[in-house]
């Protein structure tokens, strides 16, 4: 099982300590406090995380199921299964790849270690608990000796241009800083990199329920290309 212990600085540069662990079932009414902080309405409040979700996750794969803590009080959490990925199939939608957020499908010989969801309280978003959170998950892959770390990001900014300018279009604009957008933006910073636009890939109406599938590839897995 995983546990870290790491400084992280507040806005005001102050350190305070944080442990990076495993979520435990009595951290539960935390990680649904926190969906409910970070996904308010529109965002579907169905789509929350239940305690039926969370038990199945550390059923089903306790190693990808993280959370952080500050001075005792969790403030973010990262949640992954492994799954089988085709590079020359990639569209699927978020439900397909995680069992609609329960991980039943979790596959302990597949090749990919994805992302079902990433939450960070707002009043701590700029403290690097995300960045730490993927980092967990990008030593995870290469403890498994995975190819890579895959997941779809929310584009919540798309909302704005989309009378102006398709999803794609949108994406290649944040890829060259003429736009900004919370999501892709941030995991550019983290290191992911940009494989599609998926269309329907989850029910949001500020990305006009468009993801980008990005990825963040294991260094020290030998590529063969043909």
């Amino acid at each position: 099982m995983y546990k870290k212990e790491i400084y992280v600085y507040d806005s005001n540069n102050q350190p305070h300590r944080a442990v990076i662990r495993n979520y435990r079932r009595e951290d539960f009414p935390a990680l649904i406090e926190i969906q409910q902080e970070c996904f308010p309405p529109p965002f579907p409040s169905e789509l929350w995380w239940n305690e039926e979700q969370l038990s199945s996750h550390l059923e089903h794969f306790p190693e990808g199921a993280i959370c952080e803590e500050i001075g005792g009080k969790v403030v973010g959490s990262i949640t992954s299964l492994i799954i089988h990925f085709d590079e020359n199939h990639p569209f699927h939608t978020w439900a397909e790849a995680t069992d609609e957020g329960y991980i039943r499908n979790h596959d302990a010989e597949g090749n990919t270690l994805y992302v079902v969801d990433i939450s960070v309280r707002p009043a701590y978003r700029k403290w690097g608990i995300g960045k730490l959170l993927l980092q967990a998950l990008y030593e995870l892959v290469i403890h498994k000796k995975l190819d890579r770390l895959l997941g779809g990001g929310r584009m919540p900014g798309y909302y704005r241009y989309a009378e102006q300018m398709g999803a794609e279009e949108y994406v290649q604009n944040v890829l060259a800083g003429k736009l900004h957008d919370p999501i892709i933006t941030f995991m550019l910073r983290c290191g992911r990199t940009p494989l599609c636009v998926v269309p329907d890939y989850l029910e949001d109406e500020e990305s006009r329920n468009y993801g980008v599938l990005m990825e963040w590839k294991n260094p020290f897995k030998i590529r063969v290309h043909s």
